[in-house]
């Protein structure tokens, strides 16, 4: 039986950390998930959206995921995203994670075919047949073109296996029509940073986001306001969240933008976001460091 307590609070999506000669940058990444594990968050979310993962090869996937799980040690959260375009290429790296002690797996439907959902279903199936190791569902329709249904979720919940959903789809009524489809012995991770106290106000347990690793501060403090019902106090650290949100998404570059931020108020070279995403620079993001930096001192 999978203990669901440690899926359960806040987990920072991973930002890839490449060195000058664009190669996965292990060390780095493991500086990085040291920090975060210090600052209070549960776990992290590696190769994902924020993580580039459809930008690294197989082995770089891998390399990542070992380096995750070395620094995060037996009392950090690792959750792997293995989606790949093939679903052979995803049972290889589900089978990785569950080698080197990964706590869960998570994977997106295939991706660009815009598959229907007969197809979908075979494709997590398939990985979860293949691997002994918590799976969950990561919807996010905006990229891949598929939007899981509630009733779709509830049947795959049934599944043992499957322990939970990151939700990124934009309609907060989803999560709760997930919580009513998938019952409470589920979890569901909010996936719009933006929305996190609508989120969990409507049935999410936990959340993942690519914003998170800039200010993890500020959400650790927004998911204990929740945990202790002190809504008023939660909403209006949501909105200063949102600023520097907003703050990030008018740079030309979400990935760019935060990793010179992470840089900035972490003091590690996160370096540069992987080609064909665009570089920002540290003029660029020093005023969203220190807008954060304001933010974090008045907690």
């Amino acid at each position: 039986m999978t203990d669901l307590n440690k899926f359960r609070g806040v987990f920072c999506a991973l930002n890839a950390i490449y060195d000058k000669n664009d190669n996965i940058d292990e060390g780095k990444i493991k500086e990085l998930v040291k920090i975060y594990k210090s600052l209070g968050v549960k776990g992290v979310y590696a190769c994902g959206s924020t993580g580039e993962g459809f930008l690294l090869s197989t082995d770089e996937r891998k390399r990542v995921a070992e380096a995750v799980k070395t620094a995060a040690g037996g009392d950090f959260t690792v959750i792997i995203h293995i989606g790949c375009a093939s679903t052979k290429e995803s049972i290889e790296l589900a089978k990785h994670a569950e080698t080197i002690g990964a706590d869960a797996i998570s994977a997106v439907p295939s991706v660009y075919y815009r598959l229907p959902a007969e197809s979908v279903r075979l494709h997590w199936e398939s990985i979860i047949e293949q691997a002994d190791i918590p799976f969950i569902i990561y919807n996010i329709p905006q990229l891949t073109g598929f939007d899981l249904s509630p009733a779709m979720l509830g049947e795959l919940a049934e599944n043992e296996k499957i322990i939970g959903v990151k939700n990124s789809a934009e309609p907060v009524y989803l999560t709760e029509r997930y919580r009513r489809a998938a019952g409470d012995d589920f979890v569901i991770f909010n996936g719009c940073d933006e929305q996190f106290l609508a989120g969990r106000l409507m049935g999410a347990d936990s959340g993942i986001g690519g914003t998170y690793g800039c200010m993890p501060e500020l959400f650790v403090e927004l998911d204990r306001l929740i945990n202790e019902n002190e809504i008023e106090k939660a909403k209006a650290l949501q909105y200063k969240i949102n600023e520097c949100i907003f703050d990030l998404l008018s740079c030309k570059s979400l990935y760019g933008a935060a990793k010179k931020v992470i840089s900035l108020r972490f003091n590690i070279d996160c370096g540069e976001p992987r080609k064909p995403f665009l570089p920002v620079s540290f003029e660029e993001a020093k005023p969203i460091a220190d807008k954060i930096n304001g933010y974090v001192s008045e907690l």
